[in-house]
């Protein structure tokens, strides 16, 4: 598998093994109709590849060498809550996506560093659900021709 997979694949896999203060139902990497999942199935979130930099880091052949990437990974999450604490299960979605992802920057030795760069939240527009939008970056370096 390339590096980019790789980064995708240990996200969903340390996401995957958190169990407090939440612990995520459903993940996936493919979208999916909030409307459509059970009670059982939240808090639920899926994690898309998005936009990538790349610069070359050392000068060859055209089509080799060295490249450092950027990838902007969109992570969309959903809990479902009541009118006192809606706010709050998007908040601790946040956290808990940050927290879990800052133990590891390196994305299991594939990356040189992770940051979460933006999260939105739906402001309570598909209320009883409450929605997260998180762009975490992910820097990275490769040799083209090794994946």
């Amino acid at each position: 598998m390339s590096k980019r997979e790789n980064i995708a694949s240990d996200i969903i896999t340390k996401l995957d093994a958190v169990t407090s203060p939440i612990e995520f139902k459903k993940i996936t990497r493919e979208p999916f109709e909030v409307e459509e999942l059970s009670d059982a199935q939240f808090p639920a979130l899926f994690v898309q590849s998005g936009d990538e930099t790349r610069e070359v880091s050392s000068i060859g052949d055209t089509g080799s060498g060295s490249y450092r990437g950027t990838i902007d990974f969109l992570i969309v999450a959903f809990g479902k809550g009541t009118t006192s604490n809606i706010d709050t299960v998007r908040n601790q979605i946040i956290e808990v996506v940050e927290e879990t992802l800052d133990n590891d920057i390196t994305r299991n030795g594939n990356a040189i560093d992770t940051q979460l760069v933006e999260a939105d939240t739906d402001e309570g527009i598909i209320f009883p659900y409450g929605g997260v939008r998180i762009v975490i970056r992910v820097l990275y370096e490769f040799t083209r021709g090794t994946a």
